[in-house]
């Protein structure tokens, strides 16, 4: 039982990693990553009992209502990340949804002073045109050039991080 959870929660780090890396590229996280990671969690759950999973879900939707969408109707959160928070929830313990929201605010807050210190920095000289959307030198250049205009923060790199974080506390890594 022990080794599908491990399984589980490898197998949604590496969506939610890869959330992030779209998020980056593309300022959009794919409503696939969100299902995939909901599933993983529902599975993990599932070891555990039906009535593990419905706490699961009861926590998650209450989440998604109460607090995630009037986030995102006040342009405070995007949907995407409503989603990936959400989906995050469904595999994890009430109490450890808790872990989820607080390391993800943390994780936001860290990403937040990068960005604000490097507004402080010399405006770097723009990168020429890449080809390649899904390459780094691109998203850097993309990066720079939403930086400069002030454009919204990743937020999936800190939620992969907070979720990470919270999916791997059980097994001590």
């Amino acid at each position: 039982m022990a080794t599908a959870v491990f399984a589980c929660a490898l197998g949604a780090s590496a969506l939610l990693l890869f959330a992030a890396w779209c998020d980056l590229a593309t300022r959009t996280i794919p409503d696939g990553l969100s299902v995939g990671i909901a599933a993983l969690g529902l599975l993990a759950r599932s070891t555990e009992g039906p009535a593990s999973v419905a706490a699961s879900l009861l926590v998650a939707a209450v989440l998604y209502y109460a607090v995630f969408v009037p986030l995102h109707a006040f342009s405070a959160l995007g949907g995407g990340d409503a989603k990936l928070l959400t989906a995050s929830a469904i595999g994890l313990a009430p109490l450890a949804t808790f872990d989820l929201l607080v390391s993800t605010v943390m994780a936001g807050g860290a990403l937040s002073l990068l960005y604000l210190s490097l507004r402080l920095l010399p405006r770097p000289l723009p990168l020429p045109p890449q080809p390649h959307a899904w390459r780094a030198s691109r998203i850097l250049s993309l990066e720079r050039r939403r930086f400069n205009r002030r454009g919204p923060l990743p937020y999936a790199v800190a939620i992969a991080v907070g979720g990470i974080f919270t999916l791997m506390k059980p097994f001590g890594a």
